[in-house]
């Protein structure tokens, strides 16, 4: 693998490759394989810009479980929305770390670096969760990991619809799969943000939790961070990120 700078937006692109397969299963039109995933993933490395990516079909396909107007309004101005809020949040990030915008604001502009990257990133595993030719079940090592992970699919499903259903106030239902005990989970979130974009894979990490600094610099966090930084393991980091962009 070759050496490269890691940009703002590709170090945070973290698009699952299931959904872009099932995209490209699913897309009609002859596009090139590779133009298809940046596609998908909704980043255009022409212009350095995260894009709305098309539907892998019609808009009226899913009726009449989801009707066409629902659609257009979804994708066309709600996920549209994602996308202009997350190139304006890097963009202000910029200009906090080139000096042209105040650092008080750094807060506000994670939160919604969080909030609109969580938005585009569910919304594009949510548009390949579906497809209007659904009469096909899991197989496979697929249907061997529900099977393990669940007992059957309607157990599965029966967990995920209630637990789907219980979610409190805006939120997702999701099913995952947790690569520690390689097994699959149904998953609520409430809100979609959680101060990550979900997917990504962790390189690095501080516990900013008082319990993990106060004895030593009791209030004193940002000493406790500048120490942190001395002793990073870069070649830990390193090695975790050539195995995720691999």
């Amino acid at each position: 693998m070759h050496t490269q700078q890691i940009d703002r937006r590709t170090a945070i692109t973290s698009i699952g490759v299931a959904a872009v397969a099932g995209a490209a299963a699913l897309s009609a039109r002859p596009v090139h394989a590779a133009m298809l995933a940046d596609e998908q993933t909704g980043f255009d490395p022409a212009t350095n810009r995260y894009t709305l990516p098309p539907l892998p079909y019609a808009y009226n396909a899913l009726e009449p479980a989801i009707d066409e107007q629902t659609m257009r309004l979804h994708h066309d101005k709600h996920h549209a929305g994602y996308v202009r809020g997350l190139n304006k949040a890097l963009d202000h990030l910029d200009a906090i770390r080139s000096g042209s915008e105040d650092t008080s604001l750094i807060k506000h502009w994670s939160r919604e670096l969080a909030f609109h990257g969580s938005g585009h990133r569910n919304h594009s595993i949510f548009w390949n969760s579906m497809t209007p030719d659904s009469g096909s079940k899991p197989e496979g090592a697929f249907a061997d990991a529900i099977k393990a992970s669940f007992g059957s699919l309607d157990a599965m499903l029966a967990q995920f619809n209630a637990a789907s259903k219980s979610v409190e106030g805006s939120g997702w239902g999701w099913l995952v799969y947790e690569p520690t005990a390689r097994k699959l989970l149904v998953m609520q979130s409430e809100k979609h943000q959680n101060l990550t974009i979900w997917g990504v894979v962790p390189l690095m990490g501080i516990d900013v939790w008082e319990h993990a600094y106060y004895l030593k610099y009791q209030n004193r966090r940002a000493d406790y961070i500048a120490a942190f930084t001395t002793i990073i393991n870069w070649a830990g980091v390193s090695q975790r990120f050539a195995a995720a962009s691999s």
